[in-house]
């Protein structure tokens, strides 16, 4: 891993510490957690349930904010941050990816995709469908544009989230669990893209709880009880495009040739 300098660190996590109040009980999610990223890493954030990784994903995502601590995203104190200025660092920055896709069921994969750049206020439809194709072809769906997600596989429903994600050219892709929901060799199509988009610059964080999945990244960072306790450096990252090679191929998936 390079050295997280002013030029590269992407995002600084500096002692966050995050209390929910549940009625008189006090939760704390966060205990002063310190997270340095570099511009084009690709980190895994790992954990069992109820360490944090959840809330310092949210953090990071700019979808919440710490209770105490500082975040600088790019050098800029998201920690201070009003919630418009918060929505519009969101809709800019970064994208997420999640288990579930979050897709539109009514909408083809176009209107999907569409969305952040409606909500960014690119009002040309030209350079919006233009963004939009170039997204999907990233991802492999070519000639899926027009499907809505109950006609699409799980990897290809995951595809189009991604393509979502990228659409806006975020500085930072988040996913959560992005292969939770899908078998072995889909989930080995999706880190595929994830290792290509990682490859072309773009730094990207995922929250698994499989080692196995974590290990197709160059860091991975450990949390237990609110606190990042240990971090790994992947030497021999796994190889997603080779670990297909060697898997069974199902009919109705799509492979990265």
């Amino acid at each position: 891993m390079d050295e997280c300098t002013d030029n590269n660190c992407i995002i600084n996590i500096i002692d966050i510490v995050k209390i929910y109040r549940l009625g008189d009980i006090e939760v704390k999610a966060l205990r002063g957690a310190n997270l340095k990223i570099s511009k084009g890493e690709f980190v895994a954030i790992m954990g069992p349930s109820g360490s944090g990784k959840s809330t310092l994903m949210n953090i990071i995502g700019c979808l919440d904010t710490p209770t105490s601590g500082t975040y600088l995203l790019e050098n800029t104190d998201a920690s201070r941050l009003s919630d418009n200025k918060l929505a519009e660092i969101r809709n800019k920055k970064i994208g997420f990816v999640f288990q579930t896709f979050n897709l539109l069921s009514r909408s083809s994969a176009v209107q999907n995709v569409e969305l952040p750049l409606i909500y960014s206020g690119r009002s040309s439809l030209k350079s919006r469908r233009a963004k939009i194709i170039e997204s999907l072809n990233s991802v492999g769906l070519t000639g899926w544009e027009r499907h809505k997600p109950s006609e699409l596989s799980g990897g290809q429903r995951q595809r189009v989230a991604i393509a979502r994600a990228l659409v806006n050219d975020p500085s930072i892709i988040l996913a959560d669990e992005p292969t939770g929901n899908l078998d072995s060799v889909t989930g080995e199509e999706i880190m595929s893209i994830f290792q290509k988009l990682n490859s072309a610059g773009k730094t990207i964080l995922i929250v698994t709880h499989e080692l196995d999945i974590a290990r197709h990244t160059k860091r991975v960072v450990y949390l237990r009880d609110g606190l990042i306790f240990k971090e790994e450096i992947i030497e021999n990252p796994l190889n997603a495009m080779k670990r297909l090679q060697n898997m069974p191929k199902l009919e109705d998936k799509i492979i990265e040739k």
